[in-house]
């Protein structure tokens, strides 16, 4: 009986050693495996900086944009100029030595620049006949004579434009009916105000005869 303990206690010290040999065995398996899982992760975490890489060029590239908003609204800027010459600042004379034909007298119609700063002379002068420097136009007021194009004269202070103005004959007219007029009531070209120039001569109160031309303002 007890050798068959001894023998019984051997056996299953022999298959527990055995067994944990066996185990031992299929043990490092498993560490192998997590030790292949491991070699992975730098990998991955090589790759991370890849990544970061673009969103650090594309941040730098971030600014060029409002700089170039900044640039292009640069040319925007622009300055005011010279404004339109005004009858405050002007003054007007006339020049009859352009002579006359067929009852008609060519003269200039000269305004000057009396400001202290420069400014634009563009267009036709609104001209009539009238009585006085107060005085009502009389008749009809002068037509546009379009033969010289529009063109836009810049007066420095003292510097004057001109424009061919023309008078007919009142007298060429059988139905005028004359009235005296003591000279020219002048509107420079978009202005209200008016400037008169003395020169007497014979107006016609009819406004259907027209005895007055002018031209475009041109450079002196």
């Amino acid at each position: 009986m007890r050798l068959q303990r001894i023998t019984n206690g051997l056996t299953c010290t022999t298959a527990a050693a055995a067994l944990a040999l066996l185990l031992t065995a299929c043990g490092p398996s498993q560490p192998a495996g997590q030790g292949s899982a491991e070699p992975g992760s730098p990998s991955t975490s090589q790759a991370a900086p890849e990544t970061s890489a673009p969103s650090s060029s594309s941040s730098s590239a971030a600014p060029s944009g409002p700089s170039a908003s900044l640039s292009s609204g640069a040319p925007q800027a622009s300055s005011a100029g010279a404004q339109l010459c005004k009858a405050s600042t002007l003054k007007a004379t006339t020049d009859a030595t352009g002579g006359g034909a067929a009852g008609s007298v060519y003269m200039e119609l000269i305004l000057t620049n009396t400001g202290k700063a420069s400014c634009h002379l563009k267009g036709f002068a609104g001209v009539s006949l009238t009585s006085g420097p107060n005085g009502q136009p009389i008749g009809a007021p002068a037509q546009r004579d379009t033969t010289v194009p529009v063109g836009d004269v810049l007066l420095a202070p003292g510097q004057s434009g001109t424009a061919v103005l023309r008078y007919t004959q009142a007298g060429n007219y059988p139905d005028c009916t004359k009235t005296p007029a003591a000279g020219f009531r002048v509107y420079p070209p978009e202005d209200t105000a008016s400037l008169f120039v003395a020169r007497p001569s014979d107006a016609c109160s009819n406004a259907s005869i027209k005895l007055l031309s002018i031209g475009a303002f041109q450079a002196r």
